[in-house]
């Protein structure tokens, strides 16, 4: 969209760190450090504090079902065995001349870089890092002081992990995610900027921000930044304009400020306040040098990992998970763990580091925004220099979201089945054996998707890409459970067995890089909800809502006659089948359940 296919993208890698820490070329970065062993098998130590399910990862990973609707179709694809790798891309760009890293995300790939590339961290320039909270207070979980029940939560938190404050009050979720990885930036030597929460926490979402930007959308990039905003508050809690803050986008703007303005050593610029701050990142938790099991980088060692030190600060009790009593706080809902905090402190294992503390105000003070980068983020996405090109109906002007239902009232119809499948590419060619069978022979109603198998939940689009190409689409697809039966929403139980990288989750989600060769269908994954289905108010679009797995099970079963049995076909995880017959008590007298190969049972017309 922005004519910017020039611009090289890494993702991924087979490589692996061995017991001796020996670290491989082209490590996935899959995983935090801590973790990381010699495939792309592995747990979620600290990814688990992350939410899976809608509002959370399936909503970033779909752009709440925006990215379809309106990025155009680009030339480039993942391709398995040829995607650049994230380490070689770096290797290569660094190596080419000076260069600035901006981190926006957890900082595995940059500190895999830096270990085992020690000579061309000279040519790294600087690092701006959007993360931590120093000296930040959480504005959010707080009670009123008139509120009598209301329990304060995160509330004044240095941190903002809001499913495991109870455990780590002091972490951001961008540090959190690999703490040792970020300690090794930090402790890189090279010169940084940090933009933490002390900064974002003073730049929310305002109202009046909100409004301006809707009248302000005269690029392809403005109305895809302003839709995508729109649908986040839409979905957020009650909370959204003294929650949800500038994050990411504060930090570029920081950061390409101090570079206008010729990187000085107080880091003026136009849009933040700054100052110098000694910081380390805590990578476990006194007392140190206790080999409890819960440190891979010592436990089990006759020589510690790296040949770290022994007794040192990376020695101590790591966090474990939301089960790790360790970092329980007796008589208080505050856990005590740091890991991943970006603590102040003095001595030689602090780092001076040049960090943003407050947004900068508005110059005019007549302005209805008050915080001067607002201006500015607004200019830019609106500016027509270096705009967008097109949008996907402007790019294929002749494109039309046409619904492709065949009219089936004058046929035989045979056996009615619902196919349950977890979104393997083996079950994407079952589903195409099944809508190849003639309809007197096998009449599909509907799909039922789980989400922990070997893909993530949102290749749920590739199904009703499939389904329109093969013009289907009036089947019905509910997508079901993320997490197996039982296991907590937080957390990889038994999904964790699948690789992250070829031939696992990277593969299985593109399809092996095919997907993006299906028609787009008119169908497609949306955040859009009502308050009739839970959520905290009613989207734009809710007849765009995504159907859940019971949904689907429900408006299949009542076009059945009083006679009638329903076949599954279960390609994956059992668990939507098992929610189910738990939720539906006349479920068991009309399945008929069917678990053996597709094709040695069902023929073709």
């Amino acid at each position: 969209m922005m004519g910017r296919d020039d611009i090289t993208v890494g993702v991924g890698g087979e490589g692996g760190i061995s017991d001796d820490g020996r670290i491989y070329p082209n490590v996935g970065g899959y995983f935090a450090m801590i973790e990381q062993e010699m495939s792309t098998v592995g747990g979620c130590r600290y990814r688990q504090t992350i939410p899976q399910g809608r509002n959370d990862r399936l909503d970033v990973n779909t752009n709440y079902g925006i990215r379809r609707a309106f990025l155009p179709q680009g030339n480039w694809r993942y391709f398995p065995l040829q995607q650049p790798t994230t380490q070689q891309m770096m290797i290569d760009i660094i190596s080419a001349a000076p260069t600035t890293v901006l981190l926006m995300g957890t900082h595995t790939n940059f500190a895999l870089f830096l270990m085992s590339n020690p000579h061309l961290k000279n040519n790294v320039e600087h690092i701006y890092i959007m993360g931590g909270g120093v000296r930040s207070h959480n504005p959010t979980g707080c009670c009123s002081k008139s509120s009598i029940s209301c329990v304060p939560q995160q509330c004044e938190d240095h941190g903002n992990m809001f499913t495991a404050y109870n455990k780590d009050p002091y972490s951001e979720f961008n540090i959190f995610g690999d703490p040792f990885g970020a300690y090794q930036v930090f402790h890189s030597g090279i010169p940084i900027t940090l933009v933490p929460l002390d900064a974002t926490n003073t730049i929310p979402i305002t109202d009046n921000f909100f409004k301006e930007f809707e009248q302000k959308q005269n690029t392809y990039e403005a109305k895809y930044c302003f839709q995508t905003l729109k649908i986040a508050r839409d979905t957020w809690f009650n909370q959204f304009y003294t929650s949800y803050f500038m994050w990411d986008s504060f930090m570029t703007g920081v950061a390409l400020s101090i570079m206008r303005n010729g990187e000085k050593p107080n880091g003026e610029n136009d849009f933040a306040e700054m100052e110098v701050m000694n910081i380390t990142v805590v990578t476990s938790n006194e007392p140190y040098g206790v080999h409890d099991g819960s440190n891979p980088f010592f436990d089990g060692h006759v020589r510690p990992k790296f040949n770290l030190l022994e007794g040192g600060v990376h020695s101590g009790h790591v966090l474990t998970g939301f089960d790790d009593p360790f970092c329980v706080m007796k008589g208080s809902i505050k856990g005590k763990c740091q890991d991943g905090y970006t603590k102040e402190v003095q001595g030689l294992d602090s780092v001076a580091v040049l960090v943003a503390v407050k947004a900068k105000p508005n110059r005019n003070a007549n302005s209805p925004l008050d915080r001067e980068f607002f201006n500015n983020f607004l200019e830019v996405l609106n500016h027509p220099a270096h705009s967008g090109r097109f949008n996907l109906t402007n790019q294929f002007p002749h494109y039309k979201e046409v619904m492709y239902k065949p009219d089936f009232r004058n046929q035989i119809r045979g056996m009615p089945i619902i196919f349950d499948m977890d979104l393997s590419p083996g079950d994407f060619i079952a589903l195409l054996c099944i809508l190849k069978a003639n309809i007197d022979v096998i009449d599909l109603k509907g799909i039922l998707v789980s989400g922990n198998g070997w893909s993530n939940p949102a290749t749920i689009d590739v199904i009703y890409d499939v389904l329109h190409m093969m013009g289907r689409d009036d089947i019905p697809v509910g997508l079901g459970s993320i997490t197996a039966l039982g296991a907590p929403e937080l957390g990889c139980e038994y999904v964790k067995v699948i690789p992250h990288g070829s031939g696992g989750g990277l593969d299985t989600d593109t399809l092996f890089g095919l997907a993006r060769m299906l028609p787009r269908a008119p169908r497609r994954y949306t955040a859009e909800n009502s308050i009739k289905y839970g959520a905290p108010r009613d989207t734009a679009h809710p007849e765009l809502r995504q159907p859940l797995a019971f949904d689907v099970w429900q408006q299949v079963t009542a076009e059945l006659g009083p006679t009638d049995k329903i076949t599954i076909l279960t390609n994956g995880p059992l668990i939507n089948i098992a929610n189910i017959i738990l939720s539906d008590t006349k479920a068991k007298s009309i399945i008929k359940l069917r678990t053996e190969n597709l094709y040695s049972w069902h023929s073709f017309g």
